[in-house]
């Protein structure tokens, strides 16, 4: 079965049931844990489908038109949107397909909608990886993005990463909270940005969703 294309629900086919994985219970939409290595097209958690989107669905993002297939939260694309799907496009120009290390979209599976973004800021490096996030703001406050930082967190640990990084400003406590929630800790600053990693040989701690 195809991956789909659009901003609808996700589907797992083949029975596909959600599994305890290294960081949290996640599934890979219709991937068993033996073919995770293939490249990944939908990953599943508990509340939300994210979905690895192609050049196509990427220039409809940017340019804020949705097309017939894509469900979309009104306040989606958001500017955060923009700039992440625009990087995806440029690495994806540069380099190729960027799967399973590029950009996801994050639908919420209770109406179908899709409400933000997450990925990955480039390919591995040396068993580490940076990843990016954001959503809109009627879909903030309730746990989603540090539910799918876990999602992804099971990726990297799948392709046999050590680390994963990310970074916020200081002032913005939300997604400080959000990256702590999904087992990310504080290692230092650079100028006003605050960096945070989790090892992926560390002990797990399951993401909060509220």
């Amino acid at each position: 079965m195809p991956a789909r294309t659009d901003g609808g629900m996700c589907t797992c086919p083949n029975g596909f049931r959600d599994r305890p994985f290294r960081h949290g219970l996640i599934g890979l939409c219709g991937v068993s844990r033996a073919a995770s290595l293939l490249p990944v097209t939908e990953l599943q958690t508990p509340r939300l489908c994210l979905h690895a989107i192609d050049t196509a669905e990427g220039e409809r993002i940017v340019g804020r038109r949705a097309g017939a297939g894509d469900a979309w939260a009104e306040d989606y694309p958001f500017d955060g949107d923009v700039i992440g799907v625009t990087a995806f496009l440029t690495a994806t120009a540069a380099h190729g397909d960027q799967r399973p290390f590029g950009h996801y979209r994050i639908t919420r599976t209770a109406d179908g909608k899709a409400i933000g973004g997450i990925g990955f800021k480039g390919q591995p490096d040396d068993g580490c990886v940076e990843v990016g996030y954001g959503l809109a703001p009627s879909a903030r406050g309730h746990g989603y993005a540090a539910e799918a930082l876990v999602a992804l967190l099971n990726v990297a640990a799948d392709h046999g990463l050590s680390r994963v990084v990310a970074d916020t400003t200081g002032d913005n406590v939300a997604s400080q909270r959000t990256l702590e929630r999904a087992g990310f800790r504080q290692i230092g600053t650079n100028g006003d940005l605050y960096l945070y990693e989790v090892r992926l040989d560390a002990p797990p701690r399951p993401a909060q969703t509220q």
